[in-house]
């Protein structure tokens, strides 16, 4: 991957169940293993982060820097009650950086809710798009493919999830290189019918779109990890429930094959053999490869980070907002959303809901 200084990534320092020492172990990390990366704002308490930069043997400077904020969105604030009191936080000052052009990216970790409800309020959502959507990287048999909405938005209408399709294609382009996405909508069958009245007409909105969306129809649960499509489509609530299932399927299986392996001398040796391919199988489905889900369709970038993410998963996160800065991924989707638009209304954008 070759990632050279062409904007600044906002990281809340703060936010995260780990600590803000775990996110500076995650800066080191990036910058080690790309030097040119660019630059980093690290957005928290400065009394607290300047002794971890020294602990970790990093300098500020140019490419590393502080911007003061005094408070700290936890994860047990309401979302709106928190953007009204606690309006020096490292969350709000991170979105305000982007918003001011001083910063292409936020990286957080911290309040699901309080993130959505600031970006959506501070950025606002792009030219024609009501509702912004959760994009999550998730593995299958062949590779990859993007989940969204991965939960932003758990009452969506069909214009939403068309929206999303084009979202979700976009972000797979950057992420995963695929030139021309397959998407699918999640759905409890192929058959004509299948579903409820969402899924029918979002079926019917996509089927119109053309060469705009490489549209492959409906999909059901089993086809999902198979190499069937790039990119899954839903709303909000269905996504987030299978985000959370997966991950906790993955960490699951896990325990329990190494509880197996472990049960006897004969099957420890066994284990011990095959330590470079349960090794890669672990790389492959571990969660924390990709780091985090970006929060598409505003005006101005956000990638949310689990709040239990490790410094791995964070480095990860980092170096996927690296990737979003260089693709210049919104005025591409600016031009599909106004494309598709006009396709299903007319000249006439979509209003916002």
């Amino acid at each position: 991957m070759s990632v050279g200084p062409t904007g600044r990534i906002a990281v809340d320092a703060m936010g995260g169940d780990l600590g803000p020492a775990e996110v500076v172990a995650a800066v080191k990390l990036a910058t080690q293993k790309y030097p040119r990366l660019d630059p980093i704002t690290l957005v928290g308490d400065q009394a607290v982060l300047e002794p971890l930069i020294a602990h970790a043997g990093l300098k500020l400077g140019a490419r590393l820097s502080i911007h003061h904020a005094s408070e700290v969105v936890t994860m047990d604030d309401k979302p709106l009650m928190a953007l009204k009191k606690k309006k020096d936080s490292s969350m709000v000052r991170a979105i305000e950086l982007v918003k001011n052009g001083e910063a292409s990216v936020v990286v957080s970790c911290g309040n699901t809710g309080a993130l959505m409800a600031a970006g959506t309020l501070r950025l606002r959502t792009m030219e024609g798009i009501a509702r912004p959507a959760l994009a999550a990287v998730v593995p299958r048999e062949g590779g990859h493919f993007i989940l969204i909405d991965a939960g932003a938005n758990p009452e969506a209408k069909p214009e939403h999830l068309v929206h999303n399709a084009i979202l979700g294609s976009h972000y797979c382009r950057v992420m995963l290189g695929v030139e021309s996405p397959r998407v699918g909508l999640m759905t409890i069958g192929t058959e004509d019918g299948k579903g409820n009245a969402l899924i029918t007409e979002t079926n019917d909105l996509l089927r119109r779109t053309g060469d705009i969306i490489n549209y492959q129809g409906p999909m059901e649960g089993f086809h999902v990890f198979a190499e069937h499509v790039d990119v899954v489509v839903c709303d909000g609530f269905v996504g987030n429930i299978m985000l959370k299932s997966w991950e906790s399927l993955v960490k699951f299986f896990s325990g329990m094959l190494r509880e197996e392996l472990q049960s006897n001398p004969m099957r420890a040796a066994g284990a011990l053999l095959s330590k470079g391919a349960f090794e890669a199988l672990k790389d492959r489905i571990n969660p924390e490869r990709y780091g985090g889900a970006p929060l598409l369709g505003l005006k101005g970038n956000i990638l949310k980070a689990h709040g239990s993410s490790s410094r791995r998963a964070i480095k990860s996160a980092i170096l996927a907002a690296s990737q979003i800065i260089k693709a210049d991924m919104n005025h591409r989707i600016e031009a599909d959303i106004a494309r598709v638009n006009e396709v299903l209304n007319g000249p006439t954008l979509l209003p916002p809901v």
